[in-house]
C-alpha cells in the first residue's frame, strides 16, 4: 500500500471511531496534510458534540502550598521546604479568593499545590471539609495523580483508600495534572520526583472506579518523541475503556505546549518550546482522532494564544477551558 492509500485508509478508520495504534498516529502526524487532519478532527467533534457550542468555565486556580520536593525541571512555581518564599495558604485567604470567585459568577475551585513533605491525608480532608462547610455550593476540582501518589506514600496507604477519603470530605473531581508525557524515559529527565507513568494511570483508573470524574492532559514540545506523544494518547484511551459503564471517566483531554520561559530545562539547554501554531493545531486534531472515547477536547488558549485556539475549534476542539481568574504555575 502506498503512502496516499495508507493515509486515506487511516483517516477513514478514524472517522469510523476506530482505535488507531501509536505508530499509525505518528504516520498521520508526520505525513497527513494539515487540511485533512483539520477536516477529520472537525467531523469527529460533530459526532461527539454536535452543534457549534463552545464550552468554558469561570473558575480559579489556587494553590495549597508552593513547597515541593518533586524538583520538576519545567516548573518556576515550587520552593524547597524552609525557603523564605514558601507558604501554605490560610483559610482566610481561601475565603477571600472563593468569595471573589462567586462574585465573578464562578463556582469551581481548581486547587493544587506542591508535594509538601508534612501535609498528609488529614490536612487535605480537613481543608476540603472546612471549605465545603463555608461554601456548600463550591465545586472542588482538586489535587491530581502526583499529589494523590505523594499523599498515598506519606500515609503508607492505597490509591483507592486515599481517593475514597478525599471524595468523602468534598472532592468533586480530579484534574489530569502531572501527566506531562506518560513515559518513564521522559519523566526521569524532567520530573523525577513525581509518580511514574503507570502510577498516574492507576490513580486515574481508581478514581473512575469510585465514579470520580477526571480530565487528562499532555505537556508536549520538550524532549519527547512523536511516538511517545502518541503512546501517551493510547495509554489514556486504554484507561478510559476500562471505566465503569455508568462513570464519565475522563471528561476532557487538554494538550498544551511546554512553556520554557525561565525554566531549568531551558537554562540547561535541554529543551526549548519550538511548538508552532500549526503543530499545536495538528496535535488537537490528532487528540480527537486518537481518543474516540473521550467526549471533549480542550484548546489551551492560555499557552497558545486566542487566535490559534480559535482555529483549533475548527480542528476537533470544542472547549476553551477556564477564563483563569488566577494562575500561578504556567
Amino acid at each position: 500500500m502506498n503512502d496516499t492509500m495508507h493515509l486515506s485508509d487511516l483517516l477513514h478508520r478514524a472517522l469510523n471511531l476506530e482505535f488507531l495504534s501509536a505508530e499509525e498516529g505518528v504516520f498521520l502526524f508526520e505525513h497527513a496534510p494539515a487540511a485533512d487532519l483539520i477536516y477529520v478532527g472537525a467531523q469527529l467533534r460533530q459526532r461527539h458534540v454536535p452543534g457549534d457550542t463552545v464550552t468554558w468555565i469561570i473558575d480559579r486556580n489556587s494553590n495549597t502550598t508552593n513547597v515541593c520536593i518533586a524538583n520538576c525541571k519545567f516548573c518556576n512555581f515550587y520552593r524547597r521546604p524552609g525557603h523564605e518564599e514558601s507558604y501554605i495558604t490560610s483559610i482566610e485567604s481561601y475565603k477571600e479568593k472563593i468569595e471573589e470567585l462567586f462574585r465573578f459568577g464562578g463556582e469551581q475551585l481548581l486547587l493544587q499545590g506542591g508535594h509538601h513533605p508534612d501535609l498528609g491525608l488529614d490536612y487535605y480532608t480537613g481543608l476540603f471539609r472546612e471549605l465545603k462547610q463555608h461554601f456548600p455550593a463550591l465545586k472542588l476540582h482538586a489535587l491530581g495523580p502526583p499529589e494523590v501518589a505523594h499523599i498515598t506514600k506519606l500515609e503508607k496507604s492505597t490509591h483507592i483508600e486515599v481517593l475514597r477519603a478525599l471524595k468523602a470530605s468534598g472532592l468533586d473531581s480530579l484534574p489530569g495534572a502531572g501527566a506531562e508525557i506518560l513515559d518513564d524515559r521522559v519523566r526521569r529527565l524532567i520530573s523525577k520526583g513525581k509518580c511514574g507513568a503507570q502510577e498516574w494511570l492507576d490513580i486515574m483508573h481508581a478514581a473512575h472506579q469510585l465514579h470520580l470524574t477526571t480530565s487528562a492532559t499532555m505537556m508536549f514540545g520538550h524532549i519527547e518523541t512523536n511516538l511517545e506523544r502518541m503512546e501517551h494518547l493510547v495509554k489514556i484511551r486504554e484507561v478510559q475503556s476500562r471505566k465503569p459503564e455508568d462513570a464519565k471517566g475522563f471528561i476532557a483531554f487538554i494538550p498544551w505546549p511546554f512553556q520554557d520561559e525561565d525554566t531549568i530545562l531551558k537554562k540547561l539547554k535541554r529543551a526549548r518550546n519550538t511548538c508552532t501554531g500549526e503543530e499545536y493545531i495538528r496535535m488537537i486534531a490528532l487528540s480527537r482522532i486518537m481518543l474516540p472515547n473521550i467526549p471533549n477536547i480542550q484548546a489551551s488558549w492560555l499557552t497558545v494564544g486566542k487566535q490559534v485556539a480559535q482555529i483549533c475549534l475548527h480542528a476537533g476542539a470544542n472547549d476553551f477551558g477556564s477564563i483563569m481568574i488566577e494562575e500561578n504555575v504556567v
